[in-house]
């Protein structure tokens, strides 16, 4: 069975101006993450802009990606929609094109309870036989997945993980408590890899990889090493960029950031590009205490 671990990048997806996909940084990026030690590539999250892509669009990342990468790394696709239908579509074809795992954010817009979260993801996985990983994203999709939604959901046989990025780590604790040794609980918050990694968690889906890839690796590869201090200072390292956040929609101030750091990746996609002096002289700020990766 397919194990999600490590420090899984969830790739930004380069763009012009224009605000098309600038398909030559993206395989640049795609190349600078497999020389930065990284152990896996996430497409069509939401630091890839998936809500504001097309159909099209999530296709032509996907086989870019999946090209460029040449089975080098484990590349997970985020496939997860509004509705089950247009889920399974796109899940479908993350499998035709050889995607090694997909990411299924929950069902966002309209409201939904427990059941219908695990209705949606339990009808999904049946559908498509590649392994998936549930998304938990409340403060975007306006739910919380339960543990005990977790758990169940944990007895499908190709259902293999969870990325967790309510920022809430006891529910973190709760998903490792409530599932199976071999499910993997992976932290959507670059803050608690560290602490999901000591609780019993397999790492990471990090967006501040992107910016500095090895400062995020370091902290799983000297954790695995026992190296306990180590792994405490390269988690604190990225506190500083982190702490800019505050200042703006986190998935744009990490673009904005790896642009800053010398990469053609281009703004997000209209309303969520920034311009802000303020934003980019804290950035430079921070920044300028690390190296170009």
């Amino acid at each position: 069975m397919f194990e999600p671990k490590g420090i899984i990048v969830a790739m930004l997806t380069p763009m012009f101006a224009d605000e098309t996909i600038n398909e030559k940084e993206l395989r640049n990026q795609v190349n600078r993450f497999v020389d930065s030690g990284i152990h896996g590539l996430f497409c069509l999250g939401t630091n890839g802009e998936f809500y504001g892509l097309s159909y099209e669009e999530k296709l032509k990342v996907m086989k870019i990606v999946l090209d460029e990468n040449k089975g080098r790394l484990p590349v997970y696709a985020g496939t997860g929609g509004v509705t089950t239908k247009e889920t399974i579509l796109l899940t479908q074809k993350a499998k035709e094109l050889g995607a090694h795992a997909v990411s299924v954010v929950c069902p966002y817009y309209a409201a939904s309870d427990q059941k219908t979260l695990y209705n949606h993801f339990k009808d999904v996985a049946q559908a498509v036989d590649i392994p998936i990983i549930l998304y938990n994203i409340p403060p975007r999709t306006g739910v919380n997945m339960d543990a005990d939604t977790v758990a169940k959901l944990s007895e499908i046989k190709n259902i293999v993980g969870v990325k967790d990025s309510s920022g809430n780590f006891d529910n973190i604790l709760k998903y490792i408590e409530a599932t199976p040794d071999d499910f993997a609980v992976l932290s959507g918050n670059d803050s608690l890899i560290l602490w999901n990694l000591l609780a019993g968690g397999k790492g990471g889906i990090a967006g501040c990889a992107n910016i500095v890839p090895k400062e995020l690796v370091a902290i799983y590869e000297r954790f695995i090493a026992g190296d306990l201090e180590g792994a405490k200072k390269a988690q604190s390292s990225i506190r500083p960029i982190r702490e800019v956040f505050k200042m703006g929609n986190p998935n744009s101030i990490i673009k904005r950031a790896t642009e800053l750091m010398g990469y053609n990746v281009g703004p997000c996609r209209a309303p969520f590009n920034i311009d802000n002096p303020k934003l980019d002289a804290a950035l430079k700020e921070v920044l300028s205490k690390f190296e170009k990766q």
